[in-house]
């Protein structure tokens, strides 16, 4: 297998934890109202039940940099596949809600993990000029897993009283893929030269994945790697002075990702169309089209992200957020719901475009080679704790808020995420992640 061909396969299946990461999020969308129904669930009660995964995530967002730093990228990875084997036949096997609840929070903390461990080491093994690309894979297969999960439930969702368990069950199947193709991985190289000490191992996976370099770029490349992991100053420390602009930049990127209102769209899809006047059926079949277009604007997205960078995407995808949300709030308000579909295709659009092809690429490129694990971990923690906040509160507001009060909420948030991108967040296209140390 030539270098190029060796550099594609590694980032691919390392980004299929975003495809499991994708369908565990998102199958409980068809399963949650007969998990309601089946345990005579009150709205409290409901809501952790369903958010429980995410509980999982913040937990595996905020410790997911501790293995991947001391046991390195490849291990962390095969134990995320074992993690979601686990919760895929624990939950869909579940007896009761307690059970059900625990098996759920296994599986969020193998989501939370590979938040953390898949961006990261398809950042470390891509060139610069291909980072964001190889990276935002990661994202598409989120969103391919979205749109399999959608597909999947509305398959098996009139097969009888027992659907909901096939739904959380049948991602055993791309769990177990999953693990097995992870043994073929190589190991991050720079996790290799900064924590292992292993220059040799790290040079020979250098080699593999740029073919086109020579025997001195390569050795130049080792050496800087060497050399940002060689610090033993203040930035030993991760809560130091010199990190404060990049820990900031990964809080409100993931802050701001949530605030949108992402993952109660995508957890409570089939329940928001019922608002508007579908069936259930049909309720679950625009829930596909969610899918559809997610997955199309994430093509854009990727082919977009290292030709005009990542500060342009957000712009686009905060003006994109601020028009779709605005119209759907005012949809409801005006009692014409029924544009609202549209609405949620374009907010789902400018999310694909902006924050989601962006965040995971993101905060694998702003921390130090040292610091990356644990950098990375934060984001991935903040943006976990505001899902699962937002998704144990979204019943309750749906209850107590009018739908329009709801999206407006999310719209205003996304204005002051437009206000941070222009006064805040810098450019990092193009430039290599011993450069974007030295400059931020």
């Amino acid at each position: 297998m030539n270098g190029r061909n060796f550099l594609y396969k590694s980032a691919v299946v390392a980004s299929l934890a975003g495809f499991l990461f994708g369908f565990d999020t998102v199958v409980i969308s068809g399963a949650e109202q007969k998990i309601q129904t089946l345990w005579e669930l009150n709205s409290s009660l409901h809501g952790l039940a369903i958010s429980m995964a995410l509980w999982g995530t913040v937990l595996g967002a905020l410790t997911g940099g501790w293995p991947a730093q001391a046991f390195g990228r490849k291990k962390t990875l095969l134990w995320i596949g074992i993690f979601y084997l686990t919760s895929a036949f624990g939950s869909a096997l579940a007896p009761g809600v307690y059970s059900f609840m625990f098996f759920r929070f296994i599986g969020g903390v193998g989501v939370g993990i590979s938040t953390v461990a898949a961006p990261m080491f398809i950042s470390e093994i891509a060139p610069p000029a291909m980072r964001g690309r190889l990276t935002g894979m990661f994202q598409f297969n989120i969103v391919f897993g979205i749109l399999v999960a959608y597909l999947s439930n509305s398959l098996l969702g009139g097969i009888g009283e027992s659907a909901w368990r096939w739904m959380l069950g049948v991602e055993a199947v791309p769990a177990l893929l999953f693990t097995t193709f992870c043994f073929g991985l190589p190991e991050s190289p720079r996790w290799l030269i900064v924590h292992n000490k292993n220059r040799e191992a790290g040079l020979a996976v250098l080699k593999r994945v740029n073919p086109g370099f020579s025997n001195e770029e390569l050795n130049s490349l080792v050496k800087e790697i060497e050399n940002s992991g060689n610090q033993k100053n203040e930035n030993k420390k991760f809560f130091s002075r010199k990190l404060i602009k990049p820990a900031f930049l990964a809080i409100f990127i993931a802050f701001f990702n949530q605030l949108s209102g992402i993952n109660a769209v995508l957890y409570f899809a089939p329940r928001i169309f019922e608002m508007t006047g579908l069936e259930s059926q049909a309720a679950l079949l625009q829930s596909v089209g969610i899918g559809i277009t997610n997955l199309v604007f994430t093509f854009v997205g990727l082919w977009l992200i290292d030709r005009l960078g990542r500060r342009m995407l957000l712009y686009i995808g905060s003006f994109g957020y601020i028009a779709s949300l605005g119209l759907t709030s005012w949809a409801f308000a005006s009692g014409n719901p029924g544009i609202v579909p549209v609405c949620i295709f374009a907010f789902i659009a400018a999310h694909a475009v902006g924050q989601g092809a962006v965040i995971w690429v993101f905060t694998s490129e702003i921390f130090p080679n040292r610091q990356r694990a644990f950098g990375q971990s934060l984001g991935s923690f903040t943006h976990w704790f505001f899902a699962a906040a937002l998704t144990l509160a979204f019943p309750l507001m749906a209850e107590a808020w009018k739908p329009q009060f709801i999206f407006g909420l999310f719209c205003g948030m996304m204005v002051l995420q437009l206000v941070w991108v222009r006064f805040f967040v810098p450019e990092t296209k193009g430039a290599s992640l011993e450069e974007l140390e030295r400059e931020l």
